[in-house]
């Protein structure tokens, strides 16, 4: 598998090869679990993005820290994903959640998609009540680090910083997640929702290139990938990969570290700053 993304007609072809993986996650503290059980693809497990894709929350290290890879790995060897197995990832939000599996995934060097679409593109039944599978071997692998960026790199204006925020929270919109409002300078405001069209799918890769190289980015250019806790900047990492920009690194503590930092300067408004 080349391609970070796949569209239903592939899954329908492949669905015997492939563990389905429900990644559901909402800001505004509805359960991701809940919803699962309310209705998912059939057969797909539930991967929790706090329990599973995140270790436990600091000021160094954000809201959404990488796990550490033993953590990571016994989390999904429980749900009955291992070592050897393709997983397609999907949620209900154009994959910009379960994004962060795939990343996680793909950066330790296992096959894995997001589908195309998410949930609201499926047009078969749906499942109902949790799923289970027997627990599987998954062995741990360090996070790569040509791949993750911290925040001397995300203020290092020789790189392309992108923020995957919707604009109005890199504007500076007040929310209840972080301490502070606004972005770190120099970065520029790529939401990542922009990458869908109106149907919840993913741009044509002309589109993506178009949109990406506005921001400065380039197959040449260092890249920094960012957001509010690392989580939806990296739909925008594999929407580059898909683009064939390369892949960039992905900054883990994102907003909510960086914004915890009292020390460090802020940045208003649509431009950069």
């Amino acid at each position: 598998m080349t391609s970070p993304f796949v569209d239903h007609a592939w899954l329908q072809e492949h669905r015997d090869d492939v563990v389905l993986a429900d990644v559901r996650f909402y800001l505004d503290g509805r359960s991701g679990r809940e919803a699962h059980e309310a209705g998912h693809l059939p057969g797909a497990v539930f991967v929790d993005l706090h329990a599973v894709l995140a270790g436990p929350a600091s000021d160094a290290g954000g809201r959404h820290p990488l796990p550490a890879p033993d953590a990571f790995a016994a989390g999904l060897a429980a749900v009955g994903i291992g070592d050897a197995d393709v997983v397609i990832a999907y949620d209900d939000a154009g994959g910009v959640m379960a994004a962060r599996l795939v990343w996680m995934l793909r950066a330790t060097g296992h096959d894995a998609a997001l589908l195309d679409g998410g949930i609201g593109a499926w047009d078969g039944p749906l499942e109902t009540g949790p799923e289970s599978a027997a627990p599987a071997v998954f062995t741990a692998r360090p996070w790569p680090e040509d791949l993750l960026a911290d925040v001397d790199d995300a203020t290092d204006r020789a790189n392309v910083v992108i923020d995957a925020r919707p604009g109005d929270r890199y504007a500076g919109a007040a929310d209840q997640l972080d301490p502070r409002a606004g972005h770190i300078p120099g970065a520029r405001s790529v939401p990542a929702r922009g990458n869908l069209g109106p149907d919840g799918r993913l741009l044509p890769v002309d589109a993506l290139r178009e949109r990406f190289a506005a921001a400065g980015v380039t197959a040449d250019a260092p890249l920094v990938s960012s957001c509010g806790s690392g989580v939806t900047a990296c739909h925008n990492l594999l929407a580059i990969e898909h683009a064939g920009l390369g892949r960039g690194r992905l900054y883990p503590g994102s907003w909510s570290a960086y914004s915890r930092d009292a020390t460090r300067p802020v940045a208003t408004g649509s431009e950069p700053g």
